[in-house]
C-alpha cells in the first residue's frame, strides 16, 4: 500500500510531514517501532518485568547490556535521556535494516545547541559526562566506538545527548502513564499544533499516529508536544524552554479558552493557583491522605464562586480523584470525577485519548459502585473516543467493549429478576 504521508519543508517551521492523499478521521497513518527506547527510571525496579521487553529479543539484547551499565553505577541512577542516548549507541553498533528506511536520519536531528541558553548547555553538558562515565564499563573505547558508527553530527556525546532530549517521545500505557522514552526517527518530522489534527498511543512500544480530525492531501500532519490544558502564556514558556519555538498556532494567536480557563473570581483562583505546587509534591510523595484532605479543604473554601471549569479549580479535583482513588474512597472518586467531565468536553473539542481515558476511569468508578446504568452511558462516550483515538484493535478499546457487554448483562440480569 502507498505511504499516506511524506516529508516536506513547513513554511516557517522547516522540515514536517503532509498527507499525500485524503485522510479520514481516526486513520491510522502511520504505525513505528523505536530506533532505541528505555524503560522510565521509576520503573526501573521492575524492568524485568517491563512491557519494553517482553517478547522483544533485539530490546532484551540491549537490555543485558544495559543492565552491566547500571550494576556499575550503583547506587546511582542516570538519567532516563543518558539511558536513552546509550541504547541508541547500542543499537546503531548493531544496526538494523529498518533503520535505513527512515525519512528523517539521526544525523538530520535538530540538537539546538547554538540557540539555548547557556545555563541549560550546561546542563546538558553534565548528563554528556555522565554517559561517558555510564558507558565505560560496557563500551570504554566510547568515543572511538561512536566515530565508527555515529553520523558525524552525533559523534560528540555533548550533541549527541541534545539531539535526544529535544527528539525522543515519552511511552505511555493504555492509561496515558509514562512507562519509558523511545526515538522515532521518522516521526520526529511531525510539528507541533495545541490543536492537532492527529494524535500518538501505543501499544507496547510501537507507536500508533491516527488522525482525529478529517484531513485534505497535502494537508500538514500535526501533533502536540505538550499537555495543551495550559494557558496560552504557559503553554508557550514551555515550548520555548523545551523545543526552543515560539507556538503561532490559531489557538495561541487566539488565546482560545484562555478567559474560560481563569473564570470566576480572581481572588478565589489565585489560592488555588498558588497552592498547586505544595499539592503536586504531596503527590510526588504519595501522601495521599494529606493531598485529600488539602484538595477538600481547597475546593469547599471557594466553592460554587469559581466554576468547575476554571484550569485550577480542574486541576484540585483531578488531584482529590487520583487521591481518593489510592485511598479506596471510591464513592468520593466517583463524585471528584464526574465533576470534571463537563469541563474535559470543553477542553477537548476533538477526540483526545485524555478525555476518553478520564471517562473510561469514571465508568468504572460507576461500575464498581453498581451505577450500572450510568456507567454504561459513560462507556458509551469513552468508546466515542478511543475508537478515533486508539482504533477498534487497541487492547483498551477492547477493554472498554467489554466493559459495555457486562454493563448490558447485568442490565438484563436485574431486569429479568425482578420479573
Amino acid at each position: 500500500m502507498a505511504p499516506i504521508l511524506e516529508r516536506f519543508v513547513s513554511p516557517g517551521k522547516g522540515n514536517g510531514l503532509r498527507a499525500t492523499g485524503r485522510i479520514r478521521k481516526g486513520e491510522l497513518v502511520i504505525s513505528a517501532e523505536p530506533l532505541a527506547c528505555c524503560v522510565s527510571n521509576r520503573l526501573a525496579k521492575e524492568c524485568a518485568n517491563s512491557l519494553l521487553w517482553k517478547g522483544n529479543k533485539q530490546a532484551w539484547s540491549g537490555h543485558k547490556r544495559e543492565c552491566k551499565c547500571l550494576q556499575s553505577l550503583l547506587p546511582r541512577l542516570p538519567t532516563d535521556s543518558v539511558r536513552l542516548a546509550a541504547r541508541l549507541i547500542f543499537a546503531l553498533l548493531s544496526p538494523s535494516k529498518s533503520s535505513s528506511e527512515e525519512l528523517y536520519t539521526l544525523e538530520e536531528h535538530e540538537s539546538h545547541l547554538t540557540s539555548m541558553p547557556e545555563k541549560k548547555k550546561q546542563g546538558l553538558s553534565q548528563l554528556a559526562s555522565m554517559l561517558e562515565l555510564y558507558l565505560q564499563q560496557e563500551v570504554p573505547d566510547l568515543l572511538q566506538e561512536m566515530g565508527s558508527a555515529l553520523p558525524p553530527s552525533c559523534q560528540e556525546p555533548l550533541s549527541l545527548i541534545a539531539k535526544v532530549t529535544c527528539n525522543c517521545f515519552t511511552i505511555s500505557d493504555g492509561e496515558l502513564q509514562e512507562i519509558g522514552v523511545g526515538l522515532y526517527p521518522s516521526l520526529s518530522l511531525l510539528n507541533h499544533d495545541c490543536r492537532p489534527n492527529c494524535v500518538m498511543v501505543f501499544e507496547g512500544t510501537k507507536l500508533e499516529l491516527r488522525a482525529v480530525r478529517d484531513i485534505d492531501p497535502e494537508d500538514e500532519l500535526t501533533i502536540s508536544y505538550i499537555e495543551t490544558l495550559s494557558l496560552t502564556e504557559d503553554r508557550q514558556r514551555q515550548l520555548e524552554e523545551q523545543y526552543h519555538f515560539t507556538c503561532h498556532c490559531q489557538r495561541c494567536d487566539s488565546r482560545d479558552k484562555d478567559g474560560l480557563m481563569l473564570s470566576g473570581e480572581e481572588g478565589k483562583w489565585r489560592l488555588l493557583k498558588e497552592a498547586l505546587p505544595r499539592l503536586e509534591g504531596l503527590k510526588a510523595e504519595s501522601n495521599w491522605e494529606m493531598l485529600l484532605e488539602s484538595s477538600r479543604h481547597l475546593l469547599s473554601s471557594v466553592g460554587g464562586e469559581i466554576p468547575e471549569e476554571n484550569l485550577y479549580k480542574l486541576r484540585i479535583t483531578d488531584m482529590a480523584l487520583d487521591a481518593s482513588v489510592h485511598l479506596g474512597r471510591w464513592e468520593e472518586a466517583m463524585s471528584y470525577g464526574v465533576t470534571t467531565l463537563p469541563a474535559y468536553r470543553q477542553y477537548y473539542r476533538d477526540p483526545h485519548p485524555v478525555h476518553g481515558i478520564q471517562l473510561m476511569r469514571v465508568g468504572k468508578l460507576q461500575h464498581y459502585l453498581e451505577n450500572i446504568e450510568d456507567a454504561l452511558d459513560t462507556f458509551k462516550q469513552a468508546y466515542g473516543i478511543v475508537k478515533f483515538t486508539h482504533g477498534e484493535d487497541h487492547p483498551l478499546t477492547t477493554e472498554l467493549t467489554m466493559k459495555m457487554k457486562e454493563c448490558h448483562s447485568e442490565m438484563d440480569h436485574h431486569s429479568s429478576s425482578r420479573r
